[in-house]
């Protein structure tokens, strides 16, 4: 009966919303009736005993097992609904509105799950962190108002605030599972300020923080706790990296103990963000999946120390099954979506699920299914749900377990159980597909560096390539120095292809062939004949002028009249040298050799005179003349007297 509790599974898309059961059928909750308008959201107790959904007009509560009807509240507008641990109470938040009266409009509405009651009602304008925190046991509920921790007792809600404390700053604030829960508080870094964390035992709330832990580089948080509440993960992230890596800030990471003998920063050995972190269902051990594609993940215990190193893979994500027995490494987002399954006990990798697209991802409660589920508006194509069964739907917008304590799952077992069979809707899936044109594997290579190794610098870290060193400049981009090769990095030529010359640090292209550069697809240059040969040596021709008949027969590639086929020409690309100051830097002017200094000085007048006509064109056309042309024109006769001293006649 566990088994088959574990298994059940809800779904919302924007034409249909379902209640499915588990292996071996995977049919649907009979007695379920499927509402007439779309919901806008559903939620299980985290006992797994209701299911309620929100609709435009009311919210509905069932026996989650039978799908039995138990409630329905008239509360229109609602947005979002969650479950107290036990069940026990409900919370609903719809937006905030402006009444009439001007009263503030109380939008987060306690309600008794079994008789519908609303019991206590608040002001929440933030939808972020909007329900209030309870304890395992619903003994406490805490919610953060305006800087201040306001403690109530659901038994006692008529009786309003029972405790509160005020911290200067907070912004966000989490309470701890467990049977003695603590209260974390962060206050985020401000005008110089570090942020720090402060740790308060509920039951002592106004007394000493039990953990105060400062640091600096926290705009905002996240704090994970283990399923014991002894200990806390904080992430923290900057909303600008000043180093300019990241586009999405600097991330850190520390860990506390809520009785405040033990707290570090977790010190990782590779550049880069942190992608994802999780504690395993024991409290004693997390992973962190962290640093620049491919990025690595690496196993501490509770005291930091490294238990196991995974290596570095395309990975953004990591999660440990309930039973601690599975660890699942993914990659999504705008990776490929490779779900590799990692025993925990030998640490090695016992399957590979492809799984693209993949926008929402969990472990069964009885830790041996993953549900995998492209949700929309993250994409709105190939819309489904996959585990054991392939579910496409129009534009789904939720999918999740229905949870199971984890007392009441069936055991995992010494060994991994063997797969079930998998159902027809993915066998039919599997035959609907639209074919995958298989992508040639690796990068694109340009057709001079086919055929040979790839080189180190192109690798990926995971492949036997180079680590990423930092450049310390803000690029991403690794340092290299300029070669003009055609060949690759790394591969045979590469260093000949940059030959420094006369030792001043500039290079010259080839490969030591006089300053010519292979060109990639021409053929090699024949040696040319000795001088007087045939017919001795000859001239150069000038560029631009035409090639005789003959010579181009020659070059043609054609058979000679003696059976022999011509050798084609090459291409040989002269690269001029770079010229030191002591060269000239001025390039020379075409034909500027063959003038002698008085034709030059002809040149120039004549130049001036046309300039001149000009201007006297301009006057007869009536158009006003500044007075530095009208002082050119009156230099004409001086320049024709000079032109005339030339012995030239203008």
């Amino acid at each position: 009966m566990a088994s088959q509790l574990s298994q059940q599974y809800a779904f919302r898309a924007q034409k249909s919303m379902g209640l499915v059961g588990g292996t071996p059928t995977y049919m649907p909750i009979e007695g379920f009736a499927v509402p007439d308008v779309p919901a806008r959201t559903y939620h299980y107790s985290p006992d797994g005993r209701l299911f309620a959904y929100a609709l435009p007009t009311a919210v509905r509560i069932f026996l989650a097992e039978g799908a039995q009807l138990l409630q329905e509240l008239s509360v229109p507008n609602i947005i979002e609904l969650k479950f107290s641990p036990r069940g026990t109470y409900l919370s609903t938040w719809e937006r905030p509105v402006k009444l009439e009266d001007g009263a503030q409009h109380k939008n987060l509405r306690v309600f008794s799950a079994s008789t519908g009651e609303e019991l206590i009602s608040f002001t929440q304008k933030s939808q972020e962190n909007w329900d209030l925190q309870y304890t395992m046991s619903e003994s406490h509920a805490i919610r953060l108002v305006a800087q201040e921790i306001q403690v109530y007792r659901p038994a006692e809600w008529g009786k309003g605030i029972a405790d509160k404390l005020r911290v200067e700053g907070a912004s966000m604030v989490s309470l701890s599972p467990g049977l003695n829960p603590s209260v974390a508080v962060f206050v985020a870094e401000k005008k110089g300020a570090p942020a720090i964390v402060k740790i308060y035992g509920l039951s002592t709330l106004s007394g000493a923080p039990t953990c105060s832990k400062t640091f600096f580089k926290a705009d905002r948080a996240q704090i994970k706790w283990n399923d014991l509440g002894t200990q806390a993960l904080v992430l923290t992230q900057t909303e600008v990296d000043n180093s300019n890596m990241s586009y999405y800030g600097e991330t850190g990471m520390y860990l506390l103990s809520a009785a405040g003998n033990f707290d570090c920063r977790v010190a990782l050995d590779k550049e880069g963000p942190i992608h994802d972190v999780s504690w395993s269902p024991n409290s004693k051990e997390f992973g962190v999946v962290y640093g620049y594609m491919p990025a690595k993940t690496t196993l501490f215990d509770q005291r930091v120390r490294t238990l196991h190193d995974f290596g570095s893979s395309p990975h953004n994500f990591i999660s440990f099954n309930p039973q601690g027995r599975l660890v699942a490494l993914a990659g999504f987002g705008n990776l490929a979506g490779k779900i590799d399954i990692f025993d925990r006990r030998t640490l090695t990798k016992t399957c590979t699920i492809d799984a693209p697209n993949t926008s929402y991802c969990e472990w069964s409660p009885c830790g041996r299914f993953l549900l995998t589920a492209t949700l929309s508006p993250r994409l709105r194509v190939d819309n489904g749900i996959k585990f054991g069964i392939a579910l496409l739907v129009e534009e789904l917008y939720q999918a999740s377990w229905r949870p199971t304590l984890l007392d009441q799952a069936p055991p995992f077992g010494s060994t991994i159980p063997a797969a079930p069979q998998p159902s027809i809707s993915v066998l039919t899936a599997a035959l609907t597909a639209k074919p995958v044109t298989p992508k040639a594997a690796g990068a694109y290579r340009p057709p001079g560096a086919r055929g040979l190794a790839t080189p180190a610098i192109f690798k990926r870290e995971d492949e036997g390539g180079a680590p990423r060193m930092p450049t310390g400049s803000g690029s991403a981009t690794p340092p290299r120095g300029y070669n003009r090769s055609p060949n690759p990095p790394g591969s045979m030529g590469y260093a000949n292809g940059a030959t420094p010359s006369n030792g001043n640090g500039h290079y010259q292209n080839g490969n030591g062939n006089g300053g010519r550069r292979h060109v990639p697809g021409a053929a090699p240059k024949t040696p040319s004949a000795a001088p007087g040969a045939e017919g001795g040596d000859k001239k150069p021709k000038k560029k631009g002028k035409k090639k005789e008949k003959g010579s181009g027969e020659a070059g043609s590639g054609a058979a000679t009249p003696t059976g022999e086929a011509s050798v084609r020409p090459s291409i040989d690309v002269t690269v001029v040298e770079t010229q030191t100051p002591g060269q000239g830097s001025v390039p020379p002017t075409p034909g500027a050799e063959s003038l002698d200094p008085v034709a030059k000085k002809v040149r120039n007048l004549n130049k001036k005179l046309k300039a001149i006509d000009e201007l006297k064109e301009k006057a007869n056309r009536g158009e006003r003349l500044e007075a530095t042309q009208l002082k050119k024109m009156e230099g004409e006769a001086e320049i024709r007297k000079e032109l005339s001293s030339l012995g030239i006649t203008a």
